[in-house]
């Protein structure tokens, strides 16, 4: 882990609506995270979280206010550059899986690449190797209904890091598991962060699974109410200003 933050955020608003029916769904969110950190961010519905996330994963824009990754203004470009961002930096996992049911888990995890346009060869190669990150290399030509939920899991999280990404996100990516299968995805992400060094942001309801990350960041009412350090030894490794 590095003190330089990979991604920066400083006064960050989003709007949604005009006039009376207005919302104002981020109210001036300051945050950092540094390079190699395991964040878990927390809140009630309506706090927040959901929009942050989108932000940072560049699904969505601040109405007002900076967010920097890598230093580079994100809020400065246009569509096509936020999407080529997104394909080239960042990994997403989600509690529905989101996996093509009718293909297998190798070509599942393959998808990125095909759409970056890297020749079949490149692409097998790399979604093997990402399979076998997440212990699943075996069952590679299995489509999700023969894969039970945490299987799932694992596919969706090796398609996230087929693209060798500086940051994963993932929101309540243990949402549909049962308490065994969320243990064994959560060691998977902590493994991921130790090992390969992936920044890991990560959306949660529950306290347990949040226990795994380094960091947790709580929201209240738009804002960042509270940071605190997990049970991992060692400073808080994301701070809000």
């Amino acid at each position: 882990m590095t003190d330089t933050p990979i991604i920066s955020l400083r006064g960050v608003t989003k709007v949604y609506g005009t006039g009376a029916t207005a919302f104002n769904a981020l109210k001036g969110v300051d945050l950092d995270i540094r390079a190699g950190d395991f964040v878990a961010v927390m809140g009630p519905s309506g706090s927040g979280k959901s929009t942050t996330m989108n932000i940072l994963g560049c699904l969505d824009v601040p109405s007002e206010g900076t967010f920097l990754f890598r230093n580079h203004p994100v809020q400065t470009l246009d569509r096509d550059q936020r999407a080529l961002l997104r394909r080239k930096y960042l990994g997403f996992v989600f509690q529905g899986f989101n996996l093509l049911a009718r293909t297998s888990a190798l070509e599942n995890v393959e998808l990125p690449l095909l759409y970056r346009g890297d020749p079949k060869p490149e692409r097998r190669a790399a979604a093997m190797a990402a399979l076998d990150k997440v212990g699943l290399k075996e069952w590679w030509d299995h489509t999700p209904a023969e894969l039970s939920g945490g299987q799932q899991q694992r596919v969706a999280i090796a398609r996230a890091i087929v693209t060798s990404p500086d940051v994963l996100l993932a929101d309540e990516p243990t949402g549909n598991l049962d308490s065994e299968r969320s243990v064994e995805i959560m060691q998977l992400l902590t493994n991921l962060n130790q090992e390969s060094g992936i920044t890991v942001i990560m959306v949660t309801h529950e306290p347990d699974m949040a226990a795994f990350a380094h960091t947790i960041v709580h929201f209240k009412d738009g804002l960042v109410d509270s940071i605190e350090a997990s049970h991992v030894a060692g400073t808080p490794t994301a701070r809000g200003n």
